[in-house]
């Protein structure tokens, strides 16, 4: 009896088969794969913790997609070589029974916290919910606009779009390969030419789709997006989650399976090439540490070209180098990525990335919070415990089947006490069930409190480029309109002339806009206490998503308008870095204001500290221009001031902040 290993995405299990010597592409358990599922997750999930520590780790998806699309079609071929057929439905069942469990109880554990304790937040889960259990994740981000990089939200589900991904290519690719394989499982490596070039087509697909600058509001860069059905649809997002577009990865893989079979390379000449395999491997692994140390998704100024023109190729096949040197029994490669605790880890790779975002959202509340160290290493300790007890008496078991010869004992037992106990355990069950989808289904659609402020602060806001008369008025000036006439005796007698060159003219007055005499500009931040501002007087153009430089373009259109006034408040920086040449264009298009009142930030940023450094320097060497250190004077906001994310205010964070404007007005600049 042959034995070949089945990839679950997260562990292996052994699949007895008969006999069957000439399977060269029966699949060995290779614990060296185990070790990059390992090295993958973490990377993911250091990354989700804090995007400052590890910018690329989320390629560590891009490892998984490479080794999923490698095993399932290696399985595949497999099975047809040693069956001379696939069983689709098998394998279907395979996959449910090794994915949905634990899927199942996440979501169910995860709708009873929901209801107990962040209830507020129960309406915007329940499409989550539907569509993990729909497997269709990715395409509702898409759809919801909350994607990869969207902040503010509690969003407990957002993790699960690359689960989605994968299982959509495991609902279709055995179609795809009982059609391939007929040409015979050694002929199909002709086959994968294909495929690759199908990968080859996906990157040039994405680089030409790809909106390179800052992304902002459909309102602010409306060329980052795309307009369907009257819906505004995010590119970034669309690219970076779609099914499609991500499809590179996987095809990869199962190009490099129909070529590359672990059994077939030990009977050939590559056998004694562990050596040159061990360079591609480390190789591969060097690739991939410098782009997660270096490549990012989403920055100050937009979604890394890096990455999408390109960046996704080049990760899946430094992960092919390192298969080929893992698959090879006789590589250092393969050694080192088999020690205990990296197959430990491997193994339990699923639940760890299924229950480690849900823990983070619970312990930051929202999505796009940075996580200090203390609070990434008990959410660690949480994620492993609840892990191991997932892997040991859920996944393993139900994939095992273990469960179904357990409730046969169960009914069968006439122990009273332990049939009692599972009758009490599953009415406890079924009545947290009926109140957890019964408190989803009737939960009212809420938006977050970052989002209602800012919807409340643009009533008290004013474009003031595009709407010039809701900044204060307009002012009436004599135009000349009529162009000058010669009157000519001749031809009307009547007229007395005094001299032959005397023209007539005429004149009328028009309205143009008038000066601002106090000018807020800013970005969300601004926008949150827009009500409180304007009562201090303030004209405010406040917008979500606004970058410095898009400040910069409004303060010069306003000084060749002649409508800058005596006061201008800035308070930018929240969304991006400020280039040293944005931030003299804003100083030279204000020069002559005679106060520029200038905020720095308080936001957990990699671009903040810079930012302000720029702010400070620019404020010592500018007379008009009076520093406010918002970074310092906001701790000495209390009794709840900020929302969830820590730096847009709520009602009482207004009242400060305009207190702190006030304040700084009233002193001598």
């Amino acid at each position: 009896m042959s034995a070949s290993i089945e990839s679950t995405g997260a562990s292996t299990r052994r699949v007895a088969g008969p006999s069957a010597p000439s399977n060269i592409s029966r699949v060995p358990y290779m614990p060296g794969l185990d070790g990059m599922r390992a090295i993958a997750v973490v990377t993911v999930m250091i990354y989700h913790a804090n995007t400052t520590w590890l910018k690329g780790g989320f390629l560590g998806v891009e490892v998984f997609f490479v080794i999923s699309g490698y095993l399932i079609t290696l399985l595949l071929i497999s099975e047809h070589e040693r069956d001379h057929s696939v069983n689709m439905k098998q394998f279907w069942v395979r996959r449910a029974r090794r994915l949905l469990p634990a899927l199942f109880v996440m979501l169910f554990l995860l709708t009873i916290w929901t209801a107990l304790f962040e209830r507020s937040t129960l309406g915007k889960l329940r499409g989550d919910i539907i569509a993990a259990l729909a497997y269709g994740s990715n395409w509702y981000q898409v759809y919801t606009g909350q994607g990869y990089a969207a902040a503010n939200d509690f969003a407990p589900l957002r993790h699960l779009w690359s689960l989605a991904v994968e299982e959509q290519f495991y609902l279709i690719w055995p179609i795809v390969m009982v059609v391939l394989l007929r040409v015979g499982s050694r002929g199909i490596a002709n086959l994968s030419r294909w495929l690759v070039g199908a990968a080859i087509g996906i990157t040039v697909l994405v680089a030409l789709l790809y909106h390179q600058g800052p992304i902002g509001t459909p309102e602010v860069t409306p060329d980052a997006y795309w307009s369907i059905f009257g819906r505004n649809i995010a590119k970034a997002d669309t690219l970076y989650l779609s099914t499609f577009t991500r499809a590179g990865g996987l095809l990869l893989g199962s190009a490099f399976a129909m070529v590359w079979r672990p059994v077939a390379i030990m009977r050939g000449p590559m056998r004694d090439r562990a050596p040159v395999l061990d360079g591609f491997g480390a190789a591969g692994l060097a690739v991939l540490g410098v782009m997660m140390w270096s490549v990012g998704f989403m920055g100050s100024e937009g979604a890394d070209p890096l990455l999408f023109r390109g960046g996704f190729f080049l990760s899946a096949i430094a992960t092919l180098a390192v298969i080929a040197a893992t698959t090879h029994p006789l590589t250092v490669t393969s050694r080192a990525l088999a020690l205990p605790p990296l197959v430990w880890l491997g193994q339990r790779s699923y639940g760890l990335y299924l229950y480690h975002w849900p823990v983070y959202q619970l312990i930051r509340n929202i999505a796009g919070k940075q996580m200090k160290f203390h609070e990434f290493v008990i959410a660690m300790g949480i994620t492993i415990v609840i892990t191991e007890l997932s892997f040991r008496y859920i996944e393993t078991p139900i994939s095992k089947g273990a469960l179904g010869r357990w409730w046969k004992q169960v009914r069968e037992s006439r122990d009273p006490g332990r049939r009692n106990a599972v009758l009490g355990g599953a009415f406890v069950g079924t009545a947290l069930a009926i109140f957890g989808v019964t408190s989803l289904a009737t939960a009212e659609l809420k938006q977050n409190d970052v989002q209602i402020s800012l919807e409340a602060g643009a009533e008290s806001t004013c474009d003031v480029i595009a709407d010039p008369t809701c900044s204060g008025g307009t002012t009436e000036v004599p135009v000349d309109t009529t162009p000058a006439t010669t009157v000519d005796p001749l031809a009307d007698p009547t007229q007395t002339v005094l001299d032959p060159t005397t023209t007539v003219e005429t004149t009328t007055t028009t309205t143009i806009p008038a000066p601002i005499p106090m000018l807020a500009l800013g970005d969300s931040v601004m926008l949150g206490a827009a009500s409180k501002v304007a009562a201090l007087g303030f004209t405010v153009d406040a917008v979500e998503s606004r970058q410095f430089v898009d400040g910069v373009a409004v303060a010069e259109t306003l000084k060749e308008q002649g409508r800058l006034g005596d006061v201008v408040l800035l308070h930018l920086g929240t969304n991006g870095s400020i280039s040293a040449e944005s931030m003299q264009r804003m100083m030279t298009a204000l020069a002559d204001v005679p106060r520029v009142i200038m905020l720095t930030n308080d936001v957990d940023r990699e671009w903040t500290a810079g930012n302000n450094q720029l702010i400070y320097d620019i404020a010592a060497n500018n007379a008009n221009v009076q520093l406010v250190a918002w970074n310092d004077l906001n701790d000495l906001c209390v009794d709840n001031c900020f929302a969830s994310d820590g730096f847009h205010m709520n009602a009482n964070g207004s009242t400060f902040y305009a207190q702190v404007i006030s304040d700084f007005m009233n002193q001598p600049i």
